[in-house]
């Protein structure tokens, strides 16, 4: 079938919309290193504390990941969307209203639980509704709004750096705007097709798929998609560990955990703490924040353009291997206390945006069969925060024992994952998600 008579533009905008939690995502995710100066001093945070004010957004994305799994399973992904939507508002502003730390953690970890929900549903609700040649390059989409998101936020942080003490209400507290645009957009959105179909619609989910790409498209798509969810109604974590199909959920939880163990998000978290220890003054710190998020959105474009050509493997091995070396420099470039290692770190993010970071959600929103998806989904996200979590808080530890020399553990971690990846991980690129089924379920 040729990929002319997709009906492209209703494709991209259905992959934009959805793609505005990865928007509320990257904002959540950025905004505390630009507030971090500043909650230092309005809460009095140590090494303990600040590795846990940052890592909190973690705990409550896993909750959330659980509770995306089963109720976009039951009510369905655009229901699922709206409500993250909704919570993304509400922490914005409570977390810019807090009037102290232990309200400002419980405010992040809800935050975390609109995150949890977003970077699991809207990669997945992407997959369902795109065909395969165009797959790749829409779930990207999720990760260029994750990274504008940075971007942005960074940009913002940097302008309110001068705005006195309690400019950090301000950075948290304009997160309220993007979740009510994320909020009306997703109103617009069309259920996903494949869970109408497993919910006994498929009538309501042909009508969607001959918008998506013509009569013989959606007649082809509905006979492959209901042989693929016979006898799959409701939420079943014990059915990924089915025979069949542990294998891909393994594979699944190998590649979430290795995303965030790889180590770069410590740079974009802790970017004015690796400064500050080399000497460069706040607004030094603050403006490499900005440096950070412009080469991670001009990467992750590359890697829209490569995903679906190059492959998802390939990208994941360069960017495996090539953090793994870079590591070892930064860390030499940090015992001379160089300000050389700005280039270096943001060569370590451009490699990171153009592989492990899309590449990683790809992979997850196409490996597990249409039965478990949901589930198999949640349980991947749900490892990939609680890695992230293990991350974020132990780095404020570790590099005020270990310095520069932390860098060498996530070096020898690339390593690792760059082996796994080799093994492990088969190429999916211009498949259907139901012909994955019968590749990632397969033992040769």
């Amino acid at each position: 079938m040729s990929a002319t008579t997709y009906n492209r533009q209703y494709i991209l905008g259905l992959s934009f919309i959805s793609a505005l939690g990865g928007y509320l995502f990257g904002f959540d995710f950025a905004v505390i290193s630009g507030a971090l100066p500043f909650l230092r001093d309005q809460f009095g945070l140590n090494s303990y504390w600040e590795g846990f004010v940052a890592a909190s957004l973690a705990v409550g994305a896993a909750l959330g990941c659980l509770f995306a799994g089963s109720y976009s399973d039951r009510h369905g992904r655009r229901k699922g969307l709206l409500l993250a939507a909704a919570v993304f508002g509400l922490s914005s502003l409570a977390m810019a209203l807090a009037p102290g730390r232990d309200f400002f953690i419980g405010a992040r970890c809800m935050a975390g639980i609109g995150v949890g929900m977003a970077s699991m549903l809207s990669p997945m609700y992407i997959a369902e509704v795109s065909p395969a040649p165009l797959r790749g390059r829409m779930v990207a989409i999720n990760q260029l709004t994750v990274v504008t998101g940075i971007l942005v936020t960074n940009l913002v942080n940097y302008t309110l750096r001068n705005s006195g003490a309690e400019a950090w209400r301000w950075m948290f507290g304009l997160g309220a705007i993007p979740s009510a645009l994320f909020f009306l957009g997703a109103l617009w959105l069309p259920e996903s097709p494949r869970w109408l179909v497993k919910a006994g619609l498929s009538q309501e989910a042909g009508l969607i798929l001959g918008k998506i790409g013509g009569p013989a498209f959606a007649a082809e798509s509905l006979v492959s998609i209901q042989q693929s969810v016979v006898g799959a109604r409701k939420l079943n974590y014990s059915a990924v560990f089915q025979k069949a199909v542990l294998p891909a959920v393994l594979v699944g939880i190998g590649l979430a955990v290795f995303q965030q163990l790889c180590g770069i998000n410590v740079v974009f978290n802790y970017t004015t703490l690796i400064f500050s220890s080399i000497g460069i003054p706040r607004d030094g710190q603050l403006l490499q924040t900005v440096f950070i998020g412009g080469v991670n959105l001009v990467f992750t474009l590359l890697a829209m353009l490569l995903v679906d050509r190059l492959g998802r493997k390939p990208l994941m091995l360069f960017g495996a291997g090539g953090l793994c070396i870079l590591y070892i420099i930064v860390v030499r470039q940090l015992g001379v206390q160089s300000t050389a290692v700005s280039w270096y770190l943001l060569t370590a993010i451009g490699t990171y945006a153009l592989s492990l970071a899309p590449v990683t959600w790809v992979l997850i929103s196409e490996i597990f069969p249409n039965k478990v998806r949901g589930a198999a989904t949640s349980i991947a996200v749900l490892s990939l925060w609680a890695a992230y979590f293990v991350l974020i808080f132990t780095f404020p530890m570790l590099y005020e024992r270990l310095k520069d020399t932390t860098f060498y553990i996530y070096s020898a971690i690339c390593l690792l994952g760059f082996l796994f990846v080799l093994f492990s991980v088969k190429e999916t690129k211009g498949r259907t998600l139901e012909e994955l089924e019968e590749v990632m379920t397969s033992p040769h």
